[in-house]
């Protein structure tokens, strides 16, 4: 091994920069060349390479995002995008690549892998939606800035007497609405594995409201088919139903910009170590992600488009604790 190349792609996540730190001080601790790719799949199709020394990812690991980019490209899921970017990492010289992103992310590492490429994915969603991986790189920061903001708003929610509806991310996924709504002390969680209808979630508010609870709060997944736009609308037309005013507070990509923590920085170097050593020792076509407390690889064209499902166990935990 001589050349190898690292991207990013799909959404950006805490921890991103020190995996690629990992990889490029790695790599050249091995004497290899390492190129980061810009602008994740659509670069890797242009040829949009650059050299990485040392110096170059210095001061990266205490950065959220990815210094490198990242772009969905809908050209690079057809088999002529795939053969341009292969034909890009051929004419570069780059016999292996390191791919860091989440499911579809994923799905393009496999199909590289596929056509004979030296790929080993590293697990990076804020969804932490991966199958075979417990935590992926992203999520330990991202749920804590959900966590933060709950907090606060608990607070003015008490002191005004209010019932307030909080929207995090997770397009298919509730994992981010579930641990928040939890560790939040939620009266409420809505989330896409397990719908509610806004009049049962209308009678669980009110029930809190006669309790005597100074405050409501519900945690919302943007992916539930009721998400905050819908249950505001529902909302306003039966405000009567709850007991509390009513207030709302959409988090969106704040989660993904933090600053990542002491976790995700340690987990993305542990991760773009292993995915450099693995490929030191010819493993490739593998997804590497945390499972109970280790980086264990899992072949790509078993996990590759597979999510892994959420337990839902914790969802009737959180509503007894609601109570």
């Amino acid at each position: 091994m001589k050349r190898i190349a690292v991207l990013t792609s799909g959404g950006d996540a805490p921890g991103m920069n020190a995996a690629i730190r990992a990889v490029v001080r790695m790599g050249i601790g091995r004497g290899w060349e390492v190129y980061g790719v810009e602008h994740g799949y659509a670069g890797l199709m242009s040829g949009d390479f650059r050299r990485l020394g040392a110096r170059d990812v210095g001061g990266v690991i205490q950065q959220g995002g990815t210094f490198l980019g990242s772009a969905r490209s809908s050209d690079f899921k057809k088999p002529e995008g795939r053969r341009q970017a292969l034909e890009q990492l051929e004419r570069a010289g780059v016999e292996a690549l390191v791919v860091i992103g989440g499911n579809g992310t994923q799905i393009g590492a496999h199909e590289l892998s596929k056509e004979g490429l030296q790929v080993v994915g590293v697990a990076s969603t804020i969804d932490n939606d991966l199958a075979g991986v417990d935590m992926s790189l992203g999520v330990d920061t991202a749920l804590n800035v959900a966590l933060e903001a709950i907090d606060r708003l608990k607070v003015t929610a008490s002191s005004h007497g209010r019932a307030f509806l909080v929207e995090v991310m997770g397009r298919d996924c509730g994992y981010l609405a579930l641990m928040a709504g939890i560790a939040g002390g939620a009266e409420a969680i809505v989330i896409p594995e397990n719908e509610i209808q806004p009049d049962a979630l209308a009678d669980e508010i009110r029930a809190a409201y006669q309790r005597g609870k100074p405050h409501a709060l519900v945690v919302v997944a943007e992916g539930a088919r009721y998400n905050a736009v819908r249950l505001v609308e529902f909302f306003k037309r039966r405000d009567d139903l709850i007991g509390f005013e009513f207030r709302v507070t959409i988090l969106g990509h704040v989660q993904r910009g933090g600053t990542p923590g002491a976790f995700d920085r340690l987990l993305g170097t542990r991760l773009g170590a292993a995915a450099v050593n693995r490929l030191a020792h010819g493993d490739h076509g593998i997804l590497l992600g945390l499972r109970d407390g280790e980086i264990w690889p899992n072949p790509l064209a078993e996990i590759a488009g597979k999510k892994k499902e959420l337990d839902l166990r914790l969802y009737q935990v959180a509503q007894v604790l609601g109570m």
